[in-house]
Formats: C-alpha cells, structure tokens, sequence
C-alpha cells in the first residue's frame, strides 16, 4: 500500500492504564495498517504501579520494536515532559499525541492527516465542540466544567481554535518543540497553552471534530485541584499573550 512519505510518531503517555493499553494499541495499529501510513507508537509509561509496562512489553512482543517504542520514566513527572522525552526518541517528522485512555479514538487519525496534507497545516487538533463533535459518558458536572472551562478560554484568549482543554493532536514535530518550548503551564491547562502559543508564533491549526468517550477503566486525573490550577493559568495567559 502506498505511504505519503511521511511517518507519524504517536506519543502514548500512560499512567496505570494497563487495562486500556491492549485495546487503544490494537486500534491504533488496525486504522494504520489500513491506512497505508508509517508509524511508530512511543510509551511514556510514568513508574505505574498497576503494571502498565509489563503489559506494554507483552504488546511490543506482539506488534514488534519497531512499532511500539518503550520509553518509560521512573516516576510521574508530568504531561509536557512526557511529551519532550517521547519527542526525543521520535524519528517522524509528525507527532500525534493521543490518551491512553480510550477517550480518543484511533479511528480520527487517518482524518487528521488527510486535513493536514490537504492545507499543508502546522497543527490539526481534535475538536468536540464544533461540526459533529460531541461527548459520552460525562455527568451533567464535567461537561458543565469542561464547557466552562472552554468559554473562558476562548473569550480571553481567542486562540483561534474551538477546542483548546482536549489532547488530541497532530503537530509538525519543529512546531510542537517550539511550543512545548513557549510552555510554562503544567497539568490541565497545558494542552490550551499549546495552542496559545501556537497563536502566538502565528503557526496555522486546523480542526477536525471527534467524539471523546469517558475512560472506561480507571479513573480520570482530574480533580478539585486541577480545576484552581486551571483558573490561575487562564489568567496568567490573558495577562502575558
């Protein structure tokens, strides 16, 4: 099957996600192989407790070195080093960062490099918020969290994107060094910094709408205090951008 010339490399960060790891693995490599693109899958396993790269080294048996890369850490060290450790093992010149958590699905990658061949774009991110996106599986609290966080976003930031808190992304792999270089947010606030930042250094994004599905095993990372953080960055961004 022909390729495009290009080769994706898809940063998995997990943390106690052995449960998950199979199935978003095998859907990744089912929509690529069918797809015809090259592809690597980077595992930034953080020192989980529950076994995740065990299992992440019985899949490399399975799919081969070549397809799944292991690239744990030894503790939790968050999300934006994640991705600056699984850049540096990368060898495409794209990077797709998806969750392990099977709230992406892999189904949508094809679409986001057929969008970025078609505008030659900088950035493709995933957006629930516009065309036929949506949400399933979230209480009437975390949508309201999720919507209002989103709201604030836009009308202090105008980042020109509709969907700034997801993690669903395609980035020229200089673009995303250079944003991940910008950043000085962590946690939740990190992925709507990326974008901000790619605003600022004038990078062009497009969007490709998705449905995100509520983890299926596990728990979500999100708390009480992700959303104070949250706030204080919003209003650190508005102050510096």
């Amino acid at each position: 099957m022909p390729t495009n010339g290009h080769k994706y490399s898809i940063l998995l960060p997990t943390y106690n996600e052995k449960d998950n790891l199979p199935i978003i693995i095998w859907l990744i490599v089912k929509y690529m192989k069918a797809s015809g693109y090259e592809y690597e899958v980077i595992v930034i396993d953080d020192g989980s407790p529950d076994g995740t790269l065990d299992v992440a080294k019985d899949l490399q048996k399975i799919y081969g070195e070549d397809k799944i890369v292991l690239r744990p850490r030894s503790a939790k060290l968050g999300l934006g080093t994640a991705y600056i450790h699984g850049i540096k093992h990368a060898t495409g010149d794209f990077i797709i960062i998806i969750d392990a958590d099977l709230s992406h699905h892999p189904k949508f990658i094809p679409e986001f490099i057929k969008l970025q061949e078609a505008g030659d774009y900088d950035i493709v991110s995933g957006t629930r918020y516009a065309g036929d996106g949506g949400v399933f599986g979230w209480d009437f609290k975390r949508k309201l969290i999720s919507r209002g966080a989103n709201f604030l976003s836009q009308v202090l930031l105008r980042p020109n994107a509709s969907d700034l808190t997801g993690s669903f992304r395609l980035y020229k792999k200089p673009v995303l060094e250079q944003c991940i270089a910008s950043c000085v947010s962590k946690g939740y606030v990190f992925q709507m910094e990326m974008l901000v930042r790619a605003r600022q250094h004038q990078f062009s994004i497009a969007e490709v709408p998705i449905t995100f599905v509520d983890r299926i095993y596990g728990t979500s990372k999100l708390g009480g205090t992700e959303i104070i953080q949250f706030a204080k960055n919003l209003l650190y961004l508005f102050a510096t951008t």
